[in-house]
């Protein structure tokens, strides 16, 4: 669906996500993840309802109905005239038919693709809502050849003409812009480009309903159309069914949050679920064994993505997050987007944490970020979510589970292996982050986009010297998880379990990774904090004028020459081993994070744990003249997940700081669930991150990747 407001100053054609459209909301309030999706879409002047519903049957999927209703906003003096353009492309495969009558009026589209078998698309016409009286329309339609998928948006601007009368009993003649007909650039191939993309373009005034059927020819034994009454009765049905079973999972009236909050978790899980995608294609992947980047191999993806707008694709580390929320309420849906992401995998155990797969991917990426390494890692979350499944069974496996668990623990052992082979530091049961930016002199601190913490200090100078903290915590959490799944198969477990015993013995941890000055667990390698930013010195010669020379770059100038020791650098990465819960309850050490966790000038905020300490010389400094903070002092609600389920986890054991971890527990959820649902009803959005001073919302939005784990936080499920 595209979509523009007629007789307006300036042309708005909406198609995809764009944070630029500045709508002032979006997005999902129900989605089952299958059956069903309800979403409402505000524009300026009218909101836009979107609803779907399946029903199966066939060979092929089944059938599909889609409902828009327009309606305006109250507070405009005329109800708008709006286009809807509907369109159908083949993404270049299978054949489409257009059924056309009196010249521009696509009434249908008849096609056949391996995949769907032989169908048909039907675009019924405009009616009032409620009442279904026919409504006066112009249509227009447009068939054109395209290329590929991300040029769909610029051929229908090229064929827009507005030299089309709008005529209405009610109202003087006036022309609006509709769809034409497009010429290409260029002819690539002559004349026998074969058309593969249709818009259908209905214009009428709000408030209006229109429906779109989807029926599959081998769907034989339909009883009616799902359309009107049907589709009304049906819709209901779904709506009811996921209320009761949204209640039944997340008990949230139980917990005592008002109907407008519950509304809104249902829009947040709803936002992750029906932001889930199925995509198809390949990376470009810089290999050791090559000189240039080369496409790695072809295959789909399911897989949830963190933004619709700015991070429209898969993020393996983001991933592990977005199932712990998604296996809560199907189960299936998880297992299945876990063994995309395995399936991912090359024959060393390497997956690529950035899954751009096709040119429309890539039209929405910067070109330094496309190419993908096959040395750099990226956060095991798959690890959180292999263990909520297993945990979630309560110890009752069926044959399925196991063997599901079957067909996934060799390429889970290759991946395991993976990092143990290409990610260890120099030292026995260490680990170091591949992948840190190698050019020191443009950055204060150089970046470990591997990590997932992209800016997060580190040694200031790397090195192979270095050992980060949270990759062995990860490696840990693996490790239990590898243990466990080779016991339930009856596989030999000793390896893995001898060395979760290893990594989670405390002592060792604590010889390697805790710095008796700064009383934290921190970061080893070659490092000085006498670092700053400044502009560099150009000479000019004498008699050139300054206008020929090139501006002066910010680069780092070094004050203090580095030398191998703890990093200074307070904030998510010292709490990991908190976090993932390898302390033991009674460890002194747990005292010390409670205590700086608690402690405003660090991280405490009344909004939530901020990502680097307030005292910490890099806190909200920029790494480059381009680069703002990102991990540097904004709340993100990944961690803040974490650490809210860490605290719950120590608030039921025994041990010295039981009460204190229950007391912050409360503070610390009652906290970013009043802030995100605040933010969330100021502005329309969940976001990307939040400002550690005022709790506002920044970054991109809507985020509902990783954000939405508030959801699992005011359910109380860890």
């Amino acid at each position: 669906l595209m979509w523009l407001q007629q007789f307006k100053a300036e042309v708005n054609l909406r198609h995809t996500c764009e944070q630029g459209d500045r709508l002032p909301g979006y997005g999902w309030l129900m989605h089952d993840g299958i059956n069903f999706g309800i979403q409402e879409i505000k524009d300026n002047d009218f909101i836009l309802t979107t609803e779907f519903v399946k029903r199966l049957g066939g060979q092929h999927g089944g059938d599909w109905t889609w409902r828009i209703t327009a309606k305006p906003q109250s507070s405009i003096p005329e109800n708008p005239v709006i286009s809807l353009l509907f369109y159908v492309a083949g993404d270049g495969e299978g054949i489409l038919q257009p059924h056309i009558e009196e010249k521009s009026k696509l009434l249908a589209v008849s096609g056949s693709s391996e995949e769907l078998g032989k169908f048909t698309i039907t675009f019924l016409a405009p009616t009032t809502p409620k009442s279904r009286n026919y409504k006066y329309a112009s249509y227009n339609s447009l068939r054109a050849h395209c290329p590929s998928l991300e040029m769909m948006t610029d051929i229908v601007k090229n064929s827009l003409n507005g030299r089309f009368v709008y005529n209405t009993a009610s109202s003087p003649r006036r022309y609006y812009i509709g769809v034409d007909s497009y010429r290409p650039p260029s002819k690539q191939g002559g004349d026998t480009m074969q058309d593969n993309f249709l818009v259908h373009q209905v214009t009428v005034q709000v408030p209006f309903e229109v429906e779109v059927l989807f029926e599959s020819e081998s769907f034989t034994d339909r009883s009616n159309h799902l359309a009107g009454e049907v589709f009304t009765n049906e819709l209901e049905k779904w709506k009811q069914a996921f209320d009761e079973k949204f209640n039944t999972i997340f008990k949230l009236p139980d917990k005592g949050f008002s109907p407008q909050q519950i509304k809104f978790a249902k829009a947040v899980f709803s936002n992750t679920i029906g932001g889930m995608g199925y995509f198809y294609g390949q990376s470009y992947v810089q290999s050791m064994y090559n000189e240039y980047p080369l496409p790695y191999l072809e295959g789909p993806l399911y897989t949830a993505v963190p933004s619709r707008s700015f991070f429209p694709r898969g993020f393996l580390w983001d991933e592990g997050f977005h199932q712990l929320l998604i296996s809560k309420w199907n189960p299936s849906i998880s297992r299945e987007v876990i063994g995309h992401w395995l399936d991912l995998m090359n024959v060393e155990g390497w997956i690529p944490r950035e899954q751009i797969l096709d040119n429309e991917a890539r039209s929405k990426v910067p070109a330094e970020f496309i190419v993908q390494r096959n040395e750099n890692a990226n956060p095991p979350t798959l690890f959180l979510t292999i263990q909520k499944l297993i945990e979630d069974l309560n110890g009752r496996l069926t044959k399925e589970d196991k063997s599901y668990l079957k067909r996934l623990f060799p390429r889970l052992r290759t991946w395991y292996d993976w990092y143990n082979s290409t990610q260890v530091g120099s030292l026995p049961s260490t680990y170091r982050w591949r992948g840190r930016d190698t050019d020191t002199n443009l950055f204060l601190n150089p970046k470990t986009l591997t990590s997932g913490l992209d800016d997060y200090p580190r040694a200031s100078h790397p090195s192979e010297d270095e050992r980060h903290v949270d990759l062995r915590c990860w490696m840990t959490l693996a490790s239990k998880i590898m243990t466990d799944i080779a016991k339930i198969l009856g596989e030999p477990h000793q390896d893995y379990q001898g060395m979760y015993e290893k990594l989670s013995d405390n002592s060792l941890l604590q010889e390697l990774h805790w710095s008796e000055d700064l009383k934290a667990f921190s970061d080893y390698g070659n490092h000085t904090q006498s670092i700053i930013l400044e502009r560099e010195k150009i000479y000019v010669p004498p008699g050139q004028p300054r206008q020929h020379v090139q501006p002066a770059r910010l680069i780092r100038s070094v004050r203090k020459q580095p030398k191998l020791q703890y990093v200074n650098a307070f904030g998510y990465v010292s709490l990991f081993p908190f976090l993932l819960q390898i302390l033991q309850p009674d460890s002194p050490k747990l005292l010390h994070i409670l205590n700086d966790i608690k402690d405003d000038e660090k991280l405490w905020t009344p909004y939530g744990i901020r990502s680097l300490s307030k005292s910490n010389p890099l806190y909200l400094k920029r790494n480059t003249e381009y680069d703002p903070p990102y991990w540097r002092g904004p709340i993100w609600i990944n961690m803040n997940y974490l650490v809210v389920r860490a605290l719950h986890f120590y608030s039921t054991q025994n041990g010295p700081y039981q009460e204190m971890a229950a007391t912050l527990y409360q503070e610390l959820r009652t906290n970013l669930i009043s802030n995100m649902y605040k933010q969330f009803v100021q502005t329309g959005y969940l976001w990307e991150q939040y400002n550690d001073s005022t709790g506002k919302g920044q970054g991109s939005h809507p985020f509902t990747g990783w954000s939405s784990l508030i959801v699992l936080i005011m359910a109380e499920q860890y």
